[in-house]
């Protein structure tokens, strides 16, 4: 099984650039990262400083979220977020640039929550432009720009699997390809989605998936999600990208629940 550690959720009891090389020590060659910055255009030095550590490790990096804002503080993304338009659109070259640089080609753009200053009219149609934009900003480096549904946070507005692929659909009539679904099977459960007919119409077009078991978004095995039988039919579908493991878990036993194999 091809697994990546989302290394903004795991490990962090490490300073962020001490995280890849843990990965790798506890037996994993990929990471992801939520975006590592606080800026959206970081220092060059910060930049190289991030990629010297994916290097130094020898772990691939295959998923990067573009600036989502303050997350801490309840912020889910800027792609639907009136009056930092620019903002996204320099990070999206600066994202290009890591890509470039790493080898990544997945770009999660989390959409963002709704604000009452604006109508949801037009905070959509805003995203719908930012995406296009980011879609086509890595296409040069052969790029997808993944789309999320997320819990937790009542203002964001996609919830199920079809909130997004219907977004999706509106930057394919845009004249984009490369914006494709973020299969979070914890985010999808808990928000009451269907995750198995969504894997049986779907799983081929998944850009990503991404899990972690409910309740709690603890690790595999932690809860009742069939997360191994939803794996399976996926890739029985066509899917053939990794398996990012976005879960809270102590560093110590994050990964007891995986099966290894012998040396």
């Amino acid at each position: 099984m091809s697994y990546t550690v989302n290394c903004s959720i795991l490990l962090t009891e490490l300073p962020l650039l001490e995280r890849p090389a843990a990965a790798k020590a506890a037996g994993f060659d990929q990471v992801e990262f939520w975006w590592p910055f606080a800026e959206a255009v970081p220092a060059q030095k910060d930049v190289d400083a991030f990629i010297a550590a994916l290097k130094n490790a020898g772990v691939q990096l295959t998923g990067l979220n573009f600036l989502a804002g303050d997350m801490p503080a309840g912020d889910r993304g800027l792609v639907s977020w009136k009056g930092r338009c620019g903002e996204f659109k320099e990070n999206v070259e600066v994202v290009a640039a890591i890509g470039e640089a790493t080898g990544c080609k997945a770009f999660n753009a989390l959409y963002g929550n709704r604000l009452e200053e604006f109508t949801p009219e037009a905070q959509d149609e805003l995203a719908v432009k930012n995406l296009v934009a980011a879609a086509q900003g890595v296409a040069r480096i052969g790029g997808t720009v993944l789309l999320e549904p997320v819990s937790g946070t009542p203002a964001y507005p996609l919830k199920t699997a079809a909130d997004a692929l219907a977004v999706i659909a509106k930057t394919q009539e845009a004249g984009v390809d490369n914006v494709k679904l973020l299969a979070d099977f914890y985010h999808l459960a808990v928000n009451g989605d269907d995750v198995a007919a969504v894997i049986e119409n779907h799983a081929k077009d998944f850009g990503h998936i991404q899990i972690a078991d409910d309740p709690g978004r603890g690790a595999p095995g932690t809860g009742t999600l069939p997360l191994g039988e939803w794996i399976t039919r996926s890739r029985e579908l066509g899917y053939q990208g990794p398996i990012g493991l976005e879960y809270k878990a102590p560093a110590a036993e994050a990964f007891s629940w995986l099966i290894r194999q012998p040396a």
